[in-house]
Formats: C-alpha cells, structure tokens, sequence
C-alpha cells in the first residue's frame, strides 16, 4: 500500500495530478467462504480520474470469466448485478490484465504522467491507483494470481487506501461501507451499492 501522508501534508500541496479509481467485483456466497470457494474476478473496472478538474477523462471495463467456479450464485448476481451471460462471454483474467495494461499505457502516454516508482527522474509519480480499502489490490486480486499462478504488473502492489485515509482524518467516524463515509460527508451515492454484502463476506 502507498504511503501518501507526505504527498498529502507536504505544504498542503497535492503531488498527483490524476488518479485511477478501481471497484473490483468477485464471485461471492452468502454462507462463510470455504477452502474450495475462492473469490474470482468477474468485473474490472477502473476510471481515469482528474484531480484538478474532479472529472473523468478515461474508463476502462471488462467482465471475466470464472473459471474454478463457472456459475454465478443467486447471491452474487442479486448483490453485484452481474449476470451469467456477462461473465460467460468474459475474458480470462490474464487476457483482462493485459488489455488492462494496452489500456493504462495508452492513457499515461498520451497525459505524459507517471506511476509511482516507474520513472527514474520522478519516483513519487504525478498518478496512483486507490481503492477503497485494501481488498481490491491487496487480497482479491494479489490472492487469485497467486492461486492462478499469473504474472500481476508490478504496478499492482501500489495503492492509495481511501478507507485508510479517511478514518485517519475523521478520527470520530468508523464507516461500515463507503456509502455511509459519504453520508457523513453529506454527499449521495450514485450507483449500485453492494459494500454491506462484501464486508460480509470476506476472503
């Protein structure tokens, strides 16, 4: 996980000039995991976010076919809304992670920005990944390419945790789910909430 409280406290200058914001959905159960059951990637989805314009300038999206467990439960597509068809007519995860790759390449080309420790003349980079939690990066993705055995980029084991952050700054709040860090904040979730049915389900 990336460290940002010198990025962010450094004369209250924000060092990244863009964000990429990445949701990952994986098949999941409503009774408590088993050895046998193992969260599969089934949506990768990431956004191209502008920090000085709070807009998005770019968006990636993919469904992925599961493979150790091919159907869907009940659950999974109630919570997720993710359909059978969608993940059938998916990709492999490795074939995801490289069209992934074509993708991020292109964007930080064409924006001139780096990542995190990838450029020898700017090691802090002007772009990073965040998520909220550590979930996305640093279990579901890092457990299902080592259970796989998939070359992961690198560039994966760096993240801002958002959760992190904001339990740190509003020391008064411990949000249960993103929905209600935003309610506390007074702002609307805009789209389908689902993080009450991952926390309670944990790999």
């Amino acid at each position: 996980m990336l460290n940002l409280a010198s990025a962010l406290n450094a004369g209250n200058q924000q060092k990244f000039q863009y964000i990429i914001v990445m949701d990952l959905e994986a098949t999941c159960w409503t009774k408590k995991i088993r050895d046998w059951q193992k969260h599969e990637i089934i949506e990768f989805p990431a956004v191209l976010l502008n920090l000085a314009t709070g807009k998005i300038e770019a968006e990636f999206q993919q469904y992925v076919k599961p493979v150790e467990i091919p159907k869907l439960s009940k659950f999974c597509i109630e919570l997720t809304g993710i359909g059978q068809q969608q993940v059938d007519a998916g990709v492999s995860l490795s074939t995801c992670i490289g069209l992934f790759d074509k993708w991020l390449k292109q964007i930080l080309a064409e924006r001139n920005i780096f990542l995190p420790k990838t450029n020898p003349n700017d090691q802090h980079g002007s772009v990073a990944f965040a998520t909220w939690s550590d979930w996305d990066l640093g279990v579901c993705l890092k457990k299902e390419c080592t259970r796989k055995q998939l070359s992961k980029p690198a560039y994966f084991d760096s993240w801002i945790d958002v959760k992190s952050i904001y339990m740190e700054f509003y020391k008064y709040h411990r949000p249960p789910n993103f929905p209600d860090s935003l309610r506390n904040l007074g702002m609307v979730f805009e789209g389908r909430a689902h993080w009450i049915g991952r926390f309670a389900q944990p790999s």
